[in-house]
């Protein structure tokens, strides 16, 4: 089956919303063996979707749209498609029922606005697709032909969930046979470069066991997605799980998860399973590592709280952090880290201190410490321990590199043995990204 998406939006088009969700279904209809052979993006205008979704139902006869589908003027996806298939638009009783039901759940005064019965407004003999995740509902329509539209709303978050609970089992049950499917894995890796990794893949960094091997470098290290072509779906599953067998034997140490796992999840996971709490100090990233660890649910149980210690007197107050040494190695320093990831640790009584400190830019770096320079430490089961770093990029990357390596210190430490006195240690990892 071919099939193209057109995703509708001025916004799309002018650059202030990055189009997500044709990536989205790109990868969730390639896995059950449907072919996605072009993408367009078009303006709100009834005339640009009309003629999108008219050139594309006459290249290949299935089309899913996405956005268009809300209750204001500028949505005007349902009136222009319903056109090309010469169908009225109805209204749907049971549709504003269960809007002003779901209006009143929301604890909203007042009656359902008008404007939002527009939702309730279906092209005749249309399939309405339900829709658990917002107010729009999705759409299949088609005609004697076969030929069809699917139309789902923009929201990444509704559409994602329709795409899941409804479009899906319709578009697979229209494939024909056993088809050959495009699936992917995404194994994690941190604290190790691009190259440094394809080093180490050896004869394994193009195509192991017969998988494309693609390298995803980013701020917060490089993914390695493998992608099977060509096979049926349980071929394609066996051949990325012994594709990332391989991959492991090498690679192993400096992965940390796979698909879209975060860091910071695993680390709480692992100080959860051995009953430790954890404080942070933070200069240069000014809360972003805080941030991190408390957007994951159920973080509270390990995460005892923390300092944004950006001042040298917040440092010497709230941290304890010794005047003289500050003085003597200066607030970017290993014997500074040091100090603050245990007075975090100290102040809150957690078992864990962890600190970063650093030179975010774009201004105050020098020859002995250039922009990029971050420091962190370590405090552990009554040990302490530091580490330093010269990170890339811009002010911003700067600051997102040093919460993701100071993580990737602390999952290391926990891995390995505490060190048996005061330490001052060199950062083994390389730039995340080269």
């Amino acid at each position: 089956m071919n099939v193209e998406i057109v995703t509708i939006g001025d916004e799309l088009l002018l650059g202030f919303t990055i189009d997500t969700n044709a990536a989205h279904l790109a990868r969730q209809l390639a896995a059950i063996g449907v072919q996605i052979t072009r993408r367009q993006t078009c303006g709100d205008s009834a005339a640009e979707i009309a003629s999108a979704v008219r050139e594309a139902l006459e290249r290949t006869g299935a089309v899913i749209t996405t956005g268009g589908l809300g209750p204001t003027s500028d949505d005007m996806t349902k009136e222009s498609i319903a056109a090309i298939f010469g169908r009225a638009m109805e209204r749907h009783e049971d549709i504003v029922d269960a809007l002003k039901t779901r209006w009143k759940a929301w604890g909203r005064s007042g009656e359902l606005p008008l404007s939002n019965h527009q939702q309730a407004m279906i092209p005749a003999g249309a399939r309405i697709l339900k829709n658990g995740h917002g107010t729009a509902p999705g759409i299949w329509l088609e005609d004697e032909r076969g030929r069809w539209v699917a139309m789902l709303p923009g929201v990444p978050r509704e559409m994602r969930g329709m795409l899941a609970d409804e479009l899906l089992p319709l578009v697979r049950a229209r494939v024909i046979g056993e088809p050959e499917v495009i699936v992917s894995r995404t194994l994690r890796t941190t604290g190790v470069g691009e190259s440094a990794v394809a080093d180490q893949l050896g004869h394994l960094a193009k195509n192991p066991e017969g998988v494309a091997l693609a390298y995803l470098p980013g701020w917060e290290g490089v993914d390695l997605r493998l992608t099977s072509r060509g096979r049926n779906a349980a071929a394609a599953a066996v051949a990325l799980e012994k594709a990332g067998r391989a991959l492991l034997a090498v690679v192993g140490p400096a992965t940390y998860g796979e698909g879209d796992t975060d860091l910071a999840a695993v680390v709480l996971a692992t100080l959860r399973a051995r009953g430790m709490m954890l404080a942070v100090a933070e200069s240069c990233t000014g809360g972003l590592l805080g941030a991190r660890l408390t957007a994951i649910p159920g973080s509270s149980d390990v995460v005892l709280g923390g300092v944004i210690a950006y001042a040298n007197g917040i440092k010497e107050r709230l941290l304890q952090v010794d005047a003289e040494v500050l003085k003597a190695n200066g607030a970017v320093s290993e014997p500074v880290a040091r100090e603050m990831a245990a007075g975090a640790a100290r102040a809150t009584s957690a078992d864990v201190g962890l600190s970063i400190t650093g030179i975010a830019g774009p201004g105050g770096g020098s020859a002995e410490k250039p922009i990029g320079t971050v420091c962190f430490g370590l405090f552990m089961q009554g040990k302490v321990s530091s580490a330093r770093a010269v990170m890339i990029g811009d002010r911003d990357e700067i600051r997102r590199r040093a919460a993701q390596a100071a993580l990737n210190l602390l999952l290391r430490a926990l891995a390995e043995p505490v060190p048996d006195a005061d330490t001052e240690t060199v950062f083994a990892a390389r730039p995340l990204q080269e």
